[in-house]
């Protein structure tokens, strides 16, 4: 049904933009699959650069419900036909996919200073975290907000979903447990609800395995190519949220760093915490505890 609706808004997009019938039909159809699954894949070599408003914000919609995941879906569908409240997985999604949403878009626009429309930068903002669409060059933009697009991706989309990074959930439970150490809390609270210490020491390791693979990664790159710093570093970033933005650099690539990316692709999509443990760590039973031991 999304992805229908998402088709007719893009068909009308693309007659506005002077396609004919049967390539707006072809274009709507495609474009809707594309980036409701959060591929970015686009018929235009240029992908969606020049394209009219009613294009990105659909596109736009479709990417942002396809990363919200499918748990969160069908609970906004139960909110509305049975009225049933929303779980504390649906509410942390759904805040801190907003949050990133407005945070990103600001940040780009005044990064760019007038460069950048606040409809592009509201569809970047969008579209980077997961999905790897762009309606800007790239190449054009400062290297702030270069800091902002790979912070996106390196974030990504909800769990469930079809999208990269180390997930919404992920980062909320870090920053707000953070804050909650800072205040001097014992136990993270969040919405009247008790945060398990495993689930907080998950979300830190999730993020520190995928931090360590995307440095094996950009210092691989690094030492077969005579790139930037920082056009390694995007690569290795959207290779591993699954994005699929460059800077131009991988046709570049050599066979190696090529298989680099490819690797870092196939361990974002499993999700590094995943293939770790599905490849190296082994669950181990406890039959005792130690006594405990403080650290000043």
């Amino acid at each position: 049904v999304t992805e229908f609706l998402g088709f007719i808004l893009l068909t009308i997009g693309f007659l506005s933009d002077g396609l004919t019938v049967p390539d707006s039909i072809y274009q709507g159809i495609f474009h809707s699959i594309s980036a409701f699954c959060n591929a970015g894949f686009s018929t235009y070599d240029t992908s969606l650069i020049g394209t009219n408003p009613l294009i990105k914000y659909t596109v736009s919609l479709l990417i942002v419900l396809g990363g919200l995941g499918y748990f969160v879906i069908y609970e906004i569908m139960e909110k509305y036909s049975h009225k049933r409240k929303f779980s504390l997985h649906s509410k942390i999604v759904i805040i801190t996919t907003l949050l990133l949403i407005i945070a990103g878009s600001i940040f780009l626009y005044i990064f760019e200073n007038g460069n950048l429309s606040l409809t592009d930068s509201i569809f970047q903002s969008i579209t980077t975290r997961t999905a790897g669409f762009n309606s800007t060059d790239l190449n054009k933009l400062s290297y702030a907000s270069y800091f902002v697009l790979t912070s996106l991706m390196f974030i990504g989309a909800s769990p469930g979903s079809t999208g990269g990074g180390i997930k919404t959930t992920t980062f909320f439970i870090m920053i707000y447990s953070i804050i909650s150490i800072l205040k001097g809390d014992a136990n993270i609270v969040i919405y009247k609800r008790s945060i398990p210490k495993s689930y907080i020491l998950k979300s830190y390791a999730t993020a520190f395995i995928y931090f360590l693979t995307i440095s094996i990664g950009v210092i691989l790159l690094l030492q077969n190519h005579d790139f930037k710093f920082e056009e390694v570093l995007f690569e290795a970033i959207s290779a591993m949220g699954t994005v699929g933005l460059s800077l131009g650099i991988t046709p570049n690539l050599s066979v190696l760093g090529k298989i680099v990316i490819i690797l870092l692709m196939f361990i974002g999509r499993l999700g590094p915490a995943s293939f770790a443990m599905a490849t190296i760590i082994k669950e181990k039973k406890i039959l005792f505890k130690y006594p405990r031991g403080d650290i000043y």
